[in-house]
């Protein structure tokens, strides 16, 4: 039986970024120690919330080292590694455990549109890469391919390929998954909305956006359900289901990054292609964050100005 690198909420952590678009790694160990702070039970580092697809190589792999030393082996610290090229894949892959990363989150191949073959390839070659264990992140509303549960059973079968981040909101492709691999593939929801629905399927958590904002509650979520109370679980999955979609109100990261800004975290902007929200999502997003006493007291909704390119907006912020 394979081990679990761990059970509960692993928050895909943002990556806070400075006017000019470097990372921010002050507000990033302040990011950090909040998660720990709140029982998150893992981080996942450069991942899609993390911005990974923007970040230089070199970026990349010293993001995943600072993250390690900040850690210091309180709780897992994942890293992604993934690529639609697999030598791409490859090499990131090693350069993360060198640094000392516990485990690696590797997306499909985007773009490309691999078939199950290729997937299947693509994924044996990564997990040879390191002796690290591998979690696959299944995600095909943003990489336009899907795993079938045929070939997630023959990934299983590889040694160190040990979990799947399972974003595809089918639960009828989940279950499929929990029978055909059982305790050799350990599932994790992709989806926030989705969590408690997951673990009844056998799921050992959530990768989670909303556990940027609320590590404690989203881990109480799952910790619940892990304590037999399926009915407090649900209610809290309840709880918190408009934020939830708040944060989906446009391509994620932007809304949780735009949300920590009105909510006074220095975490600064998305890098480009993404932007901030149109006015009106934005104002909505706010006026959930405000019904959920998350804002800032000089904070109301009308009140937040959006980031245009060249000018830095005027969301109320303070250095962590």
């Amino acid at each position: 039986m394979k081990n679990v690198i761990f059970k509960g909420t692993g928050t895909a952590l943002i990556t806070p970024m400075r006017e000019g678009g470097s990372i921010n790694y002050p507000v990033f160990k302040e990011l950090i120690e909040m998660q720990i702070r709140g029982h998150a039970d893992a981080v996942i580092i450069a991942g899609t919330t993390g911005e990974g697809s923007t970040l230089t190589d070199k970026e990349h792999i010293e993001l995943v080292e600072f993250a390690v030393r900040c850690v210091n082996k309180r709780i897992p610290v994942i890293a992604g590694a993934g690529s639609n090229n697999t030598s791409h894949a490859v090499y990131l892959s090693k350069e993360c455990e060198r640094v000392g990363a516990d485990a690696l989150l590797h997306v499909t191949p985007y773009y490309n549109k691999a078939s199950q073959q290729g997937l299947f390839l693509h994924f044996s070659e990564c997990a040879k890469a390191s002796k690290l264990p591998v979690i696959l992140y299944n995600v095909p509303s943003r990489t336009g391919v899907n795993i079938f549960p045929a070939t997630y059973k023959r990934l299983s079968e590889i040694d160190n390929i040990v979990a799947a981040k399972e974003a595809s909101g089918n639960f009828s492709q989940m279950a499929k998954i929990a029978s055909l691999c059982k305790n050799d593939l350990f599932l994790y929801s992709g989806n926030d909305d989705q969590i408690t629905s997951a673990l009844a399927l056998g799921a050992k958590g959530v990768i989670s956006v909303l556990s940027n904002i609320l590590p404690q509650e989203t881990h109480d979520i799952c910790e619940a359900y892990f304590q037999g109370n399926s009915e407090e679980s649900d209610n809290l999955q309840l709880k918190y289901l408009e934020l939830i979609e708040a944060l989906f109100l446009d391509v994620n990261p932007i809304p949780v990054k735009q949300a920590m800004r009105a909510m006074g975290y220095d975490v600064g902007h998305c890098r480009l292609p993404l932007c901030d929200m149109d006015s009106t999502m934005a104002e909505k997003m706010f006026t959930v964050l405000y019904r959920y006493g998350l804002l800032k007291s000089s904070v109301r909704p009308g009140s937040v100005t959006i980031h245009r390119p060249g000018y830095a907006g005027a969301i109320p912020t303070r250095n962590l």
